[in-house]
């Protein structure tokens, strides 16, 4: 009798053990999905072409669907300086989907039936803004089916993640919109220059944010003006970003530094792995821009710079020429 008791409890134990195991990877949390956002203006056809796709990448995988109305619009970008409505027209759409740990952020603006209707904001620009607005490792997608700026694409990725449970910080997500709509301005006005490229601006702000990261909440405005400065010239942009181009640039940096975005300790890997993603996907731009004699002599000026910040308070500053 003792032993079928043991027996019998034994395989009661081995059943709930495997059930333990075999249940998590049955569950898909809500949350885990991909989401995908729909402007609220949409016809009923271009929803149904919005919907194909913004979840063609996904390859038949589970997502859930949200609206972004003009109320959405109102509650995070208004406060950034846009004059929206609640009754105001919402087109483009977004979706985005959880990636691993610090595989950092990747967009892709994909066509509507064969067109790019995104007609101002950048794929570089929206990463960069995503890293601002506090979102990390993700996917993100962008799309319309009529011509439209893009800049309020955001608002429906924002909206997600609130809806889901990961609010944002809304002194971000004023930043990452002004910053957004910055940069879109400085890459119209140096449209077509000789030296000049979108990516290499976006990876010089990805590149200041990850060495803004480096110093911390407590950065000087004078130091955020020299890691411009050194962004710019690593990035070959000295000839073609005027003062007032870079000032404009300080004062975002300036902004998301007074946001609190540096207070999150994701902020800086994100910036990194932002400028490693510009990089890989401009390669020709930016293998023609770093040889190794360029690539020599900003290594050694930003050494110096990065040398200086590191024992600026140790006393034991030293300077290589």
């Amino acid at each position: 009798m003792k032993k079928t008791i043991s027996l019998v409890a034994t395989i009661t134990t081995l059943l709930f053990s495997t059930i333990g195991l075999v249940r998590p990877q049955q569950t898909v949390k809500a949350d885990d999905l991909p989401v995908v956002c729909l402007g609220s203006s949409l016809t009923n056809s271009q929803r149904s072409g919005t919907l194909s796709t913004l979840s063609d990448p996904l390859n038949g995988a589970s997502y859930q669907t949200i609206s972004i109305t003009g109320a959405d619009l109102v509650k995070y970008l208004n406060p950034s300086g846009s004059n929206f409505t609640t009754n105001s027209g919402v087109w483009s759409s977004a979706m985005i989907q959880k990636t691993a740990q610090g595989s950092g952020i990747n967009v892709r603006i994909l066509d509507y039936q064969g067109r790019n209707n995104i007609t101002t904001i950048t794929a570089n620009q929206y990463k960069n803004a995503a890293v601002t607005a506090g979102i990390a490792d993700a996917n993100i997608y962008v799309t319309s089916a009529v011509p439209i700026d893009g800049s309020g694409a955001l608002a429906g990725v924002y909206a997600a993640y609130s809806k889901t449970g990961e609010n944002l910080n809304q002194s971000q997500v004023n930043a990452a919109q002004d910053e957004m709509g910055t940069l879109s301005k400085i890459t119209k006005e140096n449209k077509d220059k000789d030296g000049y490229s979108d990516a290499q601006l976006n990876n010089a702000v990805a590149g200041a944010k990850q060495e803004m990261g480096k110093v911390g909440n407590n950065i000087s405005d004078s130091q955020i003006r020299d890691i411009v400065n050194n962004q710019i010239n690593i990035n070959h942009l000295g000839d073609t970003i005027n003062n007032n181009q870079k000032q404009q640039i300080i004062n975002v940096l300036i902004e998301i530094r007074n946001s609190g975005a540096l207070k999150d300790n994701k902020f800086k890997e994100q910036a990194g792995a932002v400028s490693a993603n510009i990089k890989k996907n401009a390669k020709n731009i930016f293998d023609k821009i770093n040889t190794q004699e360029n690539r020599n002599w900003l290594e050694r000026m930003w050494d110096n710079v990065t040398n200086f910040f590191s024992h600026l308070f140790s006393g034991a500053i030293v300077i290589n020429f």
